[in-house]
């Protein structure tokens, strides 16, 4: 697994892990959540996975592949239905103290969004958040997705950006559990800039999202 570790100012680390298989990134973050405590300094975990299907733990079998499928399907303890993960996703898990921080889990969902709709902006894209549908949309098409587990005043788990990816997919489920929810990606709003500068910025985004005072907010 190739990694690359940068420390930021506030305790926060973030861990650039390239393509690394979901069952593996899943269990660490258990772990990883399971071992820490008040001093454990959070961190950003941005990657890839390998084409699967997870859905959460209230995800219904009827939102699940329909039809002939060799992707795998994986339940796991997220919130959420089911999305789909595959190259050309970016993926930010969030390993955060959410009791440290203070805030709870629909403002770290807030939080969450604004930092895609931020980075979207910059590339002049307007994209907004829905109440009731947690993710980030582009003209009604869903750009990004997110679902978190809280375990001791902390969350991981996180989001995921489409950049440049096979969207066929997501054709195959209910995306977030919702049927015919159309999916879009950056590659698809004319954004072509090189995917590690994606990653970087969008980073700096979360990061800047979650660091805010909550006061400021």
């Amino acid at each position: 697994m190739r990694e690359s570790t940068i420390r930021l100012p506030n305790a926060c680390v973030t861990r650039t892990l390239g393509q690394v298989p979901y069952t593996q990134t899943w269990h660490a973050m258990q772990a990883f959540t399971a071992a820490r405590d008040a001093a454990t300094a959070d961190e950003l975990w941005l990657l890839e996975h390998p084409p699967i299907y997870t859905y959460g733990i209230a995800g219904r079998p009827a939102h699940l592949p329909q039809g002939h499928n060799d992707v795998p399907v994986l339940k796991v303890d997220r919130g959420g239905q089911v999305t789909y993960h595959g190259p050309g996703q970016l993926i930010v898990y969030v390993l955060w103290d959410l009791t440290r921080a203070g805030f709870n889990v629909r403002q770290m969902v807030r939080r969450l969004e604004q930092a895609v709709i931020d980075l979207l902006a910059e590339y002049g894209v307007h994209a907004y958040g829905k109440e009731d549908a947690p993710g980030v949309y582009v003209e009604n098409a869903k750009i990004a997705s997110l679902g978190l587990k809280i375990r001791k005043g902390c969350c991981y788990h996180g989001l995921a950006l489409n950049t440049d990816m096979d969207l066929s997919p997501f054709t195959r489920i209910d995306p977030c559990g919702y049927p015919s929810l159309r999916v879009t990606q950056l590659r698809d709003l004319n954004i072509t800039a090189h995917t590690a500068d994606i990653g970087a910025r969008l980073l700096h985004y979360v990061r800047n999202a979650l660091e805010t005072p909550h006061e400021r907010q």
